[in-house]
């Protein structure tokens, strides 16, 4: 490409007029020399923005210099908000800078076609003629870059070592491998057919780019970006960056690209990288390539940010609080790599007393009793007698089972095949694998090897697993047909293995290298005992179930697991050789580590409505199971079909001890209708979540303990407001940290009754870190030692723990802050209802309790009366308002009725109450009824 001049140079002045979001005195103009090979020895104009005017206003001295470089096609108003903040935002004023390229926003074009060598020149010549090269601050300069940003950046502080002090990344790219493709938008971009007139002659590129951002648009921020380039001539720069994309190892830009990528990875500056997945240009790949070559990044994912992520998210308080953390040793930055919970284990001592989740496994290799089953699909029901009742049901179809023996050889020999396969300690490995035996086979070799398990559960649909695993990036995907199928389609990553066997033309369909069950071991592998991984090492990252935002990934250690694993056994008593019915994905993997018996239902455990009462009667009966673990949903369903039962099928039920149901609270009603089905079982419903798992216990006697003594005429008027979850299950310690009055969670922990508050949950088994969400693991962990629930609840006279609801869910209203759950009980309690709702319609500070209800399906079982979503009959409208205001107090503004309430994917039974906040809003607005 011509570098010689195509037009006129015009600097012209900097525009005076104001921009969103920008201070008139922070918009700067400067004439520097250019010792860039294309011009050397010209003047040019760069126009930047920049707050030292406000600092020195202030008084304030910068402790050190942000210099933000943007990419292709925007300008310095990417980082408007950085500027304004850097006053502030941290503990330690920042003076920020942010340049527009020359022929990009408001600096001179110069009407040259600039290189990679070319720009790192002119930043060069930009910093020395501010003065930056002698006077950045003590803390020297931090760059913060963005698109092709990240390489100018980086090879000009390859060039100022002693200055660079850190590096904060938003979405770009250090390094392209020449085998590979560049995304196709910029293939298409740089078509000789489409380049100028896409790039130059018109505004695609710009308009393309703008449109990737994630959030609305305010009109007028929008207008502000395009500003700049409202002409072809405006828009050269636009081009010329394009053009000097690095393509192959021919292209001039190439060896400068090789260059500062090495010199990235051979320093070790703090780096923090804030990365929107959702972006077509950059995509996981050079994520993964940052990471490398910064293996003490810390990182943070906006999940449901993309390109433009520093547009779709207020990063500035990210990156200051890491600024302070990491460059001015205000607290110590967590590394993610290599975390421990040291302050943990040394104020618990049962954390002390780790025994590996393999231990039982090893200790009954020699057991030819049975280890694990799976059930097949159920006999049909069998015909009723002439009285009406079943006869006896057929025994349930076991599809597969393994005696200890057996699994602890089909452990080692997976780990073997796994190890012949490249998997070490640390790759990760996602397993996309229904709970059963083969699941629990590789879960448990991966533990032998120390690999690190990626669990996503597929409820979570083919968005948010791509979402998942992208996040989490596993090295291998591990999994039956249709998931490889599905990673094949949607692109996830990993190399692909079939969890089975295949022929070598089914393996070539599916994308496999290898089926894991017929795959030959091509070396010889280290004789058993394997080198066991250390305690602290990651051995899980299990990923929540999305109910409250996108699903985020759980680190545990081993130490952690198998404290989860203690917390169990200890809790309710599970001695080796119990048999346990699996119908929780969660507690899917204990089972071996237990040393008991387990079984996995006919069912698809993540959709949890499918478990029928035979289904779970057969399991149970197949390995004369005495423990079940089942959720809500789950049991909803159990209870709708109870009159499949056979009489053998009941007699089975009867032989069950002990039910526990986890993943949302359940209802007396409920509880009393299982109780039905299990006679003689100890009905448990222990509260927790997928980062704390289980948290606290109750069974159906202390529930009715609770229930009666939250009766304002037993003298404990208000201890009852929300679902009583019990107390401290084995290692577990619980507190609530009070809300102020606009809803935050600001005032000390406490244990003192009555007292509404975020509850907060301590455990050794409690989560290691959020994986690769250090902004949100810093949220959760602000008091040390203990995770942050996002709940809230209080303590009762007994302590005993009761939860009202999620942070997210309080309602703001004139009368001061409500929780939802105690109005949804009061409202359950009416005929008819099957789940309710509490949600707030209106602003902040002002909003009006809604009450939307499901309706219950036995109120129509013949489809006569079909159920309207919108506006409840009158008569259900009374009842609700009264049983609501008796019990609470709460006023309720309007009762509306669907057929069935939104709810998240893993479980089918949290609801969705934001979604059906503003379904109400619209309802009640006047607005199209629709299905919320």
């Amino acid at each position: 490409m011509n570098r010689t001049a195509r037009h006129t140079p015009q600097p012209g002045p900097i525009p005076l007029k104001r921009w969103p979001g920008v201070a008139r005195d922070q918009s700067r103009s400067l004439t520097v020399l250019s010792t860039a090979p294309v011009d050397a020895g010209t003047e040019r104009t760069w126009h930047f923005l920049d707050n030292l005017a406000e600092l020195e206003r202030s008084g304030l001295e910068p402790v050190g210099t942000i210099l933000c470089v943007h990419g292709n096609p925007t300008w310095s108003y990417l980082w408007r908000d950085v500027v304004s903040a850097g006053a502030t935002a941290g503990s330690r004023p920042w003076r920020v800078v942010a340049i527009d390229h020359l022929d990009m926003g408001y600096s001179e074009r110069t009407g040259t076609d600039r290189s990679l060598e070319d720009r790192i020149h002119d930043l060069g010549d930009f910093t020395r003629a501010l003065g930056l090269d002698e006077n950045a601050g003590p803390e020297g300069v931090v760059t913060l870059s963005h698109d092709w940003g990240g390489l100018i950046s980086q090879g000009w502080g390859a060039e100022h070592p002693g200055l660079h002090r850190g590096r904060i990344f938003t979405n770009t790219a250090l390094h392209h491998p020449p085998e590979e493709k560049i995304p196709g938008a910029l293939r298409l971009a740089l078509h000789p057919a489409i380049h100028r007139r896409g790039t130059e002659s018109t505004t695609t590129f710009l308009d393309v780019t703008l449109s990737l951002h994630r959030g609305e648009w305010d009109p007028q921020v929008k207008a502000t970006f395009r500003e700049p380039y409202r002409t072809a001539a405006d828009r050269h720069g636009i081009a010329n960056f394009v053009a000097d994309i690095p393509l192959d190892p021919s292209h001039r830009a190439h060896p400068h690209m090789e260059r500062i990528a090495r010199a990235v990875a051979e320093d070790d500056l703090p780096c923090l990288v804030l990365w929107g997945p959702a972006d077509p240009v950059f995509q996981q790949r050079y994520l993964d390539d940052i990471l490398e070559r910064n293996p003490s990044a810390t990182l943070h994912r906006f999940d449901d940010s993309g390109h433009l992520v520093a547009e779709d998210q207020d990063i500035a308080p990210v990156m200051f609080t890491w600024l302070d953390e990491a460059l001015l040793g205000q607290k110590p930055v967590i590394d993610h790599h290599r975390i421990t919970r040291e302050k943990d284990r040394r104020s618990s001592p049962l954390a002390l007393q780790y025994r590996p989740m393999t231990t039982e496994l090893d200790e009954r290799r020699d057991d030819e009793s049975l280890a694990v089953v799976d059930m097949g699909p159920a006999h049909k029901s069998a015909k009723p007698t002439s009285n009406g009742k079943h006869a006896s049901a057929p025994l349930a179809t076991i599809r597969r089972q393994l005696s200890w023996r057996e699994l602890a050889e089909s452990v080692d020999h997976t780990a073997e095949v796994l190890r012949d396969l490249g998997v070490q300690a640390g790759t990760r490995v996602n397993l996309l694998v229904p709970p059963g035996s083969r699941l629990t086979t590789l879960i448990y070799a991966c533990l032998k090897i120390g690999a690190v398990i990626v669990i996503a559960d597929t409820g979570l649909g083919i968005r948010g697993l791509t979402r998942a695993l992208k996040g989490a990036s596993p090295e291998f995907l591990i999994g039956i047909p249709q998931a490889l199928l599905a990673a094949k389609t949607a692109g996830w990553p990993g190399r692909r293995v079939l969890a089975g066997t295949g022929h070598p033309s089914t393996l070539k369909f599916l994308g496999a290298e290898a089926g894991i069950e017929s795959h030959q071991v091509s070396r010889a592998q280290p004789s058993t005992p394997w080198n066991a991984p250390q305690p602290d090492n990651v051995a899980a990252i299990l990923y929540t179930s999305g109910s409250t935002g996108p699903a985020k990934g759980v680190a545990y250690t081993h130490r952690q697991l198998s404290a989860m694993r203690d917390a169990i056994q200890n809790t309710y008593n599970l001695t080796a050789g119990a048999g346990l019915v699996a119908g929780f994905a969660p507690f899917a993997l204990l089972g071996p580590a237990l040393g008991a018996t387990s079984v996995t239902p006919d069912m698809d455990v993540t959709k949890p409505k499918t478990l029928t009462a035979r289904a779970l009667a057969q399991a149970v009966e197949a390995i004369r199971a005495t423990v079940v673990f089942a959720s809500p949903a789950a049991l909803m369903n159990v209870v709708a079909t109870k009159d499949d039962l056979g009489e053998r099928e009941r007699e089975a039920m009867k032989r069950v001890g002990r039910l526990l149901s986890a993943g949302a609270p359940i209802t007396i009603p409920l509880l009393e209708d299982v109780a039905t089905i299990c006679p003689n079982a100890k009905l448990h419903t222990p509260y927790g979540m997928t980062e704390c798992l289980p948290v606290t216990d109750i069974n159906l006697d202390q529930i009715r303990e609770a229930a009666a003594d939250s009766d304002p005429e037993n003298g404990v008027d208000g201890a009852g407001t929300g679902v009583c979850v019990g107390t401290p299950v084995y290692g577990a310690r619980v507190a609530v940290v009070p809300l102020d009055e606009d809803g935050r969670a600001t005032g000390n922990p406490t244990y003192t009754q009555n007292v509404t508050g975020e509850i907060i949950a301590a455990a050794p088994h409690s989560k290691d870190h959020y994986d690769r969400l250090w902004w949100t693991e810093r949220a959760s962990d602000t008091i040390p030692g203990w995770h942050r629930t996002g709940d809230v609840g209080h303590f009762d006279a007994s302590g005993r723990l009761w939860v009202e609801g999620r942070m997210s869910h309080l309602l703001s209203t004139p009368t001061g802050i409500l929780t939802p759950v105690a109005g949804e009980t009061a409202a359950e309690r009416i005929t008819g209802v099957r789940r309710a709702a509490v949600v707030g319609v209106g602003p902040w500070g002002a909003q009006v309790p809604v009450v939307v209800v499901e309706r219950d399906s036995a109120e129509n079982p013949n489809g006569r009366v079909r159920i309207k979503d919108g506006p409840a009959p009158a008569a259900l409208v009374r009842a609700v308002r009264s049983a609501v205001e008796s019990e609470t107090g709460v006023r309720v503004a309007a009762v509306l009725q669907v057929r069935e309430h939104p709810t998240d994917i893993r479980h089918n039974s949290k609801i969705d109450r934001p979604r059906l906040a503003t379904w109400a809003a619209s309802v009640l607005s006047g607005g199209k009824v629709s299905k919320p």
